[in-house]
């Protein structure tokens, strides 16, 4: 079974999540990350309390880069997917802004990945 990024990383991760969305994402009030099984599940908390699923992180042994997977409301599920940029894994931040941008309806977060 893959292994959880070391203890320092997951809360390396969380801080930048929830930095991250501080500054791009105000809708959101926190990110909740948790971690199971080499994946860091992420998940947006509304001002309300409502908890969005957004993303799956795949641990690649770097804190910089992770795989990418969307949850998909429609099949209940996350689903390995490319970020904006054309790749599978990239930086915390761009599957967040990914994610973000679909499930709280700001396609610009798409758009800006790209200009990075």
């Amino acid at each position: 079974m893959p292994k959880n990024p070391p203890e320092s990383m997951q809360r390396s991760l969380r801080q930048r999540l929830n930095e991250h969305a501080a500054a791009r994402w105000p809708a959101l009030a926190g990110i909740e990350v948790r971690h199971r099984a080499g994946f860091a599940y992420v998940d947006g908390r509304l001002p309300d309390g409502e908890v969005l699923k957004l993303c799956r992180l795949r641990f690649t042994g770097r804190l910089h880069t992770w795989g990418f997977a969307i949850w998909l409301a429609s099949r209940d599920a996350y689903e390995d997917n490319f970020l904006p940029t054309g790749l599978p894994a990239g930086s915390p931040e761009e599957a967040l802004d990914c994610a973000c941008g679909l499930y709280l309806g700001d396609p610009t977060a798409w758009s800006q990945a790209l200009k990075d």
